[in-house]
């Protein structure tokens, strides 16, 4: 007991949180608590005042108790026992007020029947069996009440003790499963003893069928509430020698007896609805079936739903063969219903019809139907149990609570997932429960009224603000509960799942051989190690990858070369397995498990890139992961890896380690189809400016550390060819132009050195082997070409070009663009080039033969031995190197008088010379097409062969492979080369016509 002093009534009245202090205190005086409420002009540390307090509602327990012990003034004896009971701080009275604060109908059913005390003060677990003896034996001896009444006030006595274990205990949370299973105990008795008085009703012709009550829903499942509809379906059998039609009208007379005695409201109050609506053919149908009956309309007719609400179903009153044949019955078909066609979205659709019937005044209210809630949880769980509970038996218990913790022991949910999921499950049943347990009546709303929140929250633990605090809790909740449903209810994998076969599903070696050889893998053996080393074993790992990898061996075999996909995927999975984000990826995230294996068995060059860094699976997460960065923003993540190195080549190193992430996420949104050909090579090109921007930092900082001196120059990067017009590929080299300008006052020797020698450290550092494909730098298009300097001053350059510049150099300027450096000298370099490139008069006749020469050599000369000229992507007929020429011709020629035609980029200024009608529209789109197809095909042919192509593939699995990549149906590879020979032949005949023409 307390050793706080004692203080007056009034002011620790209202102190203590009553709601109402003068009535209190007045109630306090009342000569019904004599005995009990202590000193009268004080409260006393420990006194009923102090135990008043714990309760829900203190001034309703108060007036609850008043009310009782009037009550119980008239039973002779009953007073003194209460009052050596209560008078002093002990679990008897802790259980009383609870009860008196926390359910105003108990508190009814108290002063109705004071003699039932004991079930609250001496409340214990009951077992199932005994909890229907005691009801059966109410009915079959009633005593002065019909069997309807006596079933009444027996349930209520037992609904006291139950309630008495709930509302004291320290946390509800901790209590709701045997709380639940208790009052489905209660149910399930209640059903018993109605159905022993419907048979005393109808008398002897009830022998004549064997009826059995299987129990759906809350009560199948033994995690019902304290007042919820009791859902139920009827299954009969004739006795031997009996009438089939005979016994189930009799059966039928008994279940609707039974149903009455339940749900009619009597003298004595009611219990609860019973509802038969579950029952095949719903309200339509019979109220009785047989066994074979009932088989053969889930066999033929039963909706997805139907399969869903069988998940709990359990035999509680009647005959226990026939529960126990109906089951057989229908269970084996319930771990079916997964496969039926559509099944997924079909439930899917359901949820979302529940959402679509709320009423909207009772949307935000919803503990049970409404986002966040009740339902969202269940359909998640029910969703999971029997999409995975086919093949593994473990799933298959009809509570939520001990399903979700099979499925979170199983692998099939994450391990922190289960866990806020329970605890919410709990918090939200436990908060539907003290909502319903006030009045004992149906709802699942959150109370509206500031004192209705007010004891609610109390009843839930929270002191102070109790309103505010329990609104603030369930609002968490619910978003918790919502998030968690939207990720694991809609998860594709789910889906996918439903769709395999029974033997798919289970992948046993059988199986698995079976349809390793089916999808068409080249080596079943190989591919079965893969699968044994993946999943064998008990651990979360090996469970994890038993549900992930029946879907995606189907998804590898999508595409050219599952045999590859799977390899990689072991090899990645070898890597990441044991980290805690991996396969929970693969299996939560969205469509991620999907996008790796169509990625794996696609492109074995962005397989290889994963290999060397798995991390980067998390960008197959979501479609912002596998949008490709800004140059700003890798600009800014190379910078920054580079500034935590002091070593230059380590510096390098950790921004190429950038890149090879990017590399991947832009080959990733290559294959989804998220790119256009255009954004490809700007995004390309982007990444590898940024990369030259790094390094040359980099070098020059580390050339003038070495030499001890200041920069004695500004430094540029031009970028030529594909870089420079922004039309990177895969297997690109660095087209480059380098240039310096020496700062103010520098001796130009000292400055050319010193350019020189960052020059030569950046093509060093960016040809050496790293973690990403190796960046060829290449200044071959530079002055003098491999005889001329790496770098020069602007000013060498100007000299240059005004002396000695042929057109050749006017012609590789084109697409010339700055790519790193210096900004003011990128400003001075594009002035300088401009007169060069966009001569002005164009070309003279002279300059046009040279050029038409100079292609004529290039096609005699680099075209690579055996190499064919119909096929070769760069230099065959019709090929990029035709389509390039032609442009850059006409640019040459008109660029000086139409602006429209100075751009670096092909496709642009090839539009932009359709559009003035310098080149045939058809003429046009011949050499378009033929440049993009070229160009997608080559770097098709890169993802998926992990290599630079030059020609069309002749190899079928190559062909099919990059026939995939482009948008081809499977197996039309054979149709690829065709296809380019046929684009190419259209493009070279209006190559031969713009080129040589006037």
């Amino acid at each position: 007991m307390s050793s706080r002093p004692p203080e007056s009534v009034p002011a620790g009245v209202a102190r203590l949180g009553f709601d109402d202090p003068g009535r209190a205190n007045a109630l306090l005086d009342d000569p019904a608590l004599d005995g009990i409420a202590g000193t009268p002009d004080r409260i006393d540390a420990g006194g009923l005042s102090e135990g008043l307090s714990r309760a829900a509602d203190p001034d309703g327990a108060l007036l609850g108790l008043v009310r009782f012990m009037e009550a119980a003034d008239r039973v002779p004896g009953l007073r003194a026992a209460v009052v050596t009971a209560l008078r002093q701080e002990t679990v008897a009275r802790r259980r009383l007020l609870a009860v008196l604060g926390g359910s105003s109908a108990l508190a009814d059913h108290l002063v109705a029947h004071p003699e039932h005390w004991t079930a609250v003060t001496e409340a214990a677990p009951v077992a199932p069996s005994v909890r229907r003896d005691r009801l059966v034996a109410a009915v079959r001896e009633p005593g002065e009440r019909t069997p309807a009444d006596a079933l009444r006030v027996a349930y209520r006595e037992q609904l006291l003790g139950i309630a008495a274990l709930d509302l004291t205990a320290e946390d509800p949370s901790d209590v709701l499963v045997d709380t639940a299973a208790a009052l489905a105990d209660l149910a399930s008795a209640a059903l018993e003893a109605a159905l022993v008085a419907a048979r005393a009703e109808v008398g002897e012709a009830a022998d004549t069928t064997r009826l059995a009550v299987i129990a759906m829903g809350k009560t199948g499942g033994r995690e019902l509430n304290y007042i919820s509809d009791v859902d139920v379906v009827f299954v009969a059998e004739p006795v031997e020698g009996v009438d089939e039609g005979s016994a189930l009208a009799v059966a039928t007379d008994l279940a609707t007896r039974m149903m009455r005695l339940c749900s009619a409201s009597t003298a004595a109050g009611s219990l609860w609805q019973v509802d038969p609506a579950l029952r095949p053919e719903g309200r339509s149908g019979p109220l009785v079936r047989t066994v074979a009956s009932h088989r053969a309309y889930y066999e033929r007719w039963a909706k997805t739903w139907e399969f869903q609400a069988l998940l709990k179903a359990r035999p509680v009153a009647g005959d226990e063969g026939v529960g126990a044949a109906y089951l057989d019955a229908v269970r084996p078909m319930v771990w079916q219903a997964s496969s039926r066609e559509n099944f997924v979205g079909d439930v899917q659709a359901m949820r979302r019809r529940v959402e679509e019937h709320i009423p909207k005044a009772e949307a935000d209210r919803q503990i049970k139907l409404g986002a966040g809630g009740l339902r969202d949880v269940e359909f998640s769980v029910q969703l999971l149990q029997l999409v995975h509970g086919r093949a593994d038996e473990s799933l298959r218990g009809a509570s939520t609570l001990e399903a979700l913790d099979a499925l979170s022991t199983g692998g099939y949910i994450g391990r922190d997932d289960a866990a806020t999921l329970a605890a919410a499950y709990r918090y939200l049943r436990a908060l539907e429960h003290r909502v319903q347990l006030h009045r004992l009546r149906r709802t699942h709303l959150m109370p509206t009224s500031d004192a209705d929140l007010r004891r609610l929250g109390r009843a839930l633990g929270h002191r102070s603000t109790p309103a505010e605090a329990v609104l603030e809790q369930w609002r968490a909740r619910r978003r918790e509960v919502r998030r968690l449903h939207e990720r694991i209810f809609y998860r594709p994998l789910l889906s996918a799942v439903a769709r395999l076969s029974d033997q798919d599903v289970r992948l046993t070696p059988e199986a698995a051989r079976e349809r390793l050889s089916a999808l068409g893998f080249r080596d079943p053996a190989g591919a079965l190690r893969h699968l044994e080393a993946l999943t064998s074993g008990v651990s979360r790992r090996a469970a994890i990858q038993r549900q992930l990898l029946p879907v995606m061996l189907g998804w590898f075999a999508d595409e050219a070369d599952p045999d590859a996909g799977l390899l990689a995927f072991r090899k990645i999975s070898d890597e990441l397995g044991t980290t805690h984000w991996y396969l929970r990826l693969l299996r939560d995230e969205g469509s991620a498990a999907e996008r790796l294996a169509h990625t794996l068995a696609r492109s074995r060059w962005a397989a290889a890139l994963l290999e060397q860094a798995p991390e980067c699976v998390q960008f197959l997460a979501d479609q912002a992961g596998m949008t490709p960065r800004s140059r700003e923003e890798v600009l800014r993540r190379m910078r920054s890896a580079a500034g935590r190195k002091d070593d230059p080549e380590a510096a390098v190193l950790a921004a190429r380690t950038i890149r090879r992430s990017e590399l991947f996420r832009i080959a990733v949104a290559d294959l989804s189809g998220a790119l256009t050909l255009a954004d490809l090579g700007g995004a390309m090109a982007d990444l590898t400016s940024a990369l030259l921007e790094v390094t040359l930092e980099v070098s020059h900082r580390a050339v003038c550390a070495e030499a001890g001196e200041a920069p004695l120059t500004r430094l540029l990067v031009v970028g030529m060819g594909r870089l420079g017009g922004r039309e990177q590929s895969y297997g690109s080299d660095a087209d480059v132009l380098f240039v310096h300008d020496p700062e103010p006052g520098a001796d130009e020797h000292a400055a050319q050195t010193q350019a020189m020698d960052v020059v030569r450290r950046v093509i060093a550092l960016l040809g050496r082997p790293g973690p990403d494909p190796t960046l060829d730098v290449d200044a071959g298009l530079r002055p003098e070409g491999k005889n001329g300097p790496l770098v020069r001053s602007l000013a060498s350059y100007r000299e240059y070009y005004a002396r000695w510049s042929l057109v050749w150099e006017a012609q590789a300027l084109l697409r010339a663009t700055p790519v790193a450096g210096d900004e003011g000298l990128a400003t001075r370099f594009g002035e300088l080039i401009a007169p060069i490139r966009w001569p002005e008069g164009g070309l003279d006749a002279g300059q046009v033969r040279e050029i038409r020469t100079l292609k004529a050599r290039v096609e005699a000369e680099r075209l690579p031995r055996g190499a064919d000229r119909k096929t070769h992507f760069k230099l065959g007929h019709g090929g990029l190197s035709d389509v390039e020429w032609v442009v850059q011709l006409v640019q040459l020629r008109h660029a000086h008088e139409h602006p429209e035609l100075r751009t670096a980029s092909t496709l642009d200024a090839l539009e932009a010379a359709r559009r003035l009608g310098l080149v045939d529209e058809e003429h046009a789109q011949a050499l378009a097409a033929s440049w993009t197809l070229a160009s997608r095909m080559r770097n098709a042919s890169v993802l998926f062969r992990g290599r630079a192509v030059d020609a069309v593939p002749t190899y079928d699995r190559d062909a099919d492979g990059v026939a995939r990549i482009i948008g081809m149906e499977a197996g039309t590879g054979q149709d690829l080369g065709e296809r380019y020979r046929r684009v190419a032949r259209r493009a070279r005949a209006a190559f031969e016509a713009e080129f040589y023409g006037p």
